[in-house]
């Protein structure tokens, strides 16, 4: 798990109290939804405003990739640096 990934599986711990993970528990390639760790769509919001504030990116609420986004911590991993490299390009 990279440092990126291990920083935002701590950061769904945080933001949604999730106590009895820790980081390493959540496998970058599990689903956060349904079967995976069973996020639902008011997660998904909160956590969308999590990380944007943490990591100073925008998340289009209407995007049709954002379902993709956030499917995986490994994909909101590659989410995130794609917006860091955008923002700072």
């Amino acid at each position: 798990m990279t440092d990126l990934q291990l920083d935002i599986a701590q950061l769904i711990i945080d933001t949604l109290s999730l106590e009895d993970l820790a980081a390493s528990d959540i496998d970058p390639s599990m689903p956060l939804f349904g079967d995976g760790l069973g996020l639902d769509s008011i997660d998904a919001l909160e956590l969308a405003l999590a990380l944007q504030k943490r990591y100073e990116i925008q998340i289009a609420s209407d995007s049709r990739d954002a379902r993709q986004h956030f499917a995986t911590v490994a994909s909101l991993a590659a989410f995130v640096e794609a917006q860091r490299t955008a923002c700072a390009g």
